[in-house]
């Protein structure tokens, strides 16, 4: 082969060099997420008075908690695109954020009367909960599970799982600035639920079409 035919069948591979997973996570996420967005101005909202609540404790330790798990599933998400990735480490971080909630609920039982604690639990607002926050994370699972076959997941129920916790996560994000109820108890049971739901969603989906 000449020198020159040598040059040009590099160049022409780097040409058709696939997109980088990091890459593709963040070009899918931006409409995913801007759709979520959007759909949370149009239908819910934030809560009246929403920067005077950051110096409640409740609400920015529900907000950021939701925050954090985004974050810690966004990485175990580019963990489980590549074939043969170490996940130990992302799967340990996520322990994190049951440690904190645990610690949350701990401090409610010990500051709010006993007698108030199922009225804590059940909140105002725990059926909109289970509704909106599996509603709001539709489109970023989507979007996730489109830059997941960008990737080569080895185990695809398991990467659609993560992918339905981040979306989830979004969700959650979204919805906790325009839920009234900020007790750990009442985020600990139906933001669990609500979570729980896409990600088994994100698992089914998974295995169906991340399939190698």
């Amino acid at each position: 082969m000449k020198t020159d035919d040598l040059i040009r069948a590099l160049a022409a591979d780097c040409a058709t060099r696939p997109m980088s997973l990091r890459r593709a996570f963040t070009m899918a996420m931006i409409p995913g997420v801007a759709i979520a967005f959007s759909l949370y101005l149009a239908i819910l909202g934030p809560r009246p008075h929403l920067l005077g609540l950051l110096a409640e404790p409740r609400f920015l330790f529900k907000v950021c908690l939701a925050f954090l798990l985004v974050a810690l599933s966004a990485r175990l998400v580019l963990r489980l695109g590549k074939p043969g990735a170490e996940i130990r480490r992302a799967t340990l971080l996520l322990a994190i954020v049951p440690a904190l909630l645990g610690a949350g609920i701990l401090a409610e039982l010990l500051s709010v009367p006993a007698g108030l604690w199922s009225q804590k639990l059940i909140g105002t607002n725990a059926l909109v909960c289970l509704k909106s926050i599996p509603f709001l994370g539709l489109a970023p699972l989507a979007a996730i599970l489109f830059c997941l076959r960008q990737g080569a997941p080895e185990h695809p129920a398991l990467a659609g799982a993560a992918a339905g916790l981040l979306a989830g996560a979004i969700g959650a994000a979204l919805y906790a600035t325009h839920c009234p109820d900020d007790s750990p108890l009442f985020v600990a049971v139906w933001y669990t639920l609500a979570i729980t739901f896409i990600t088994a969603l994100g698992a089914i989906a998974g295995a169906w079409l991340l399939r190698w």
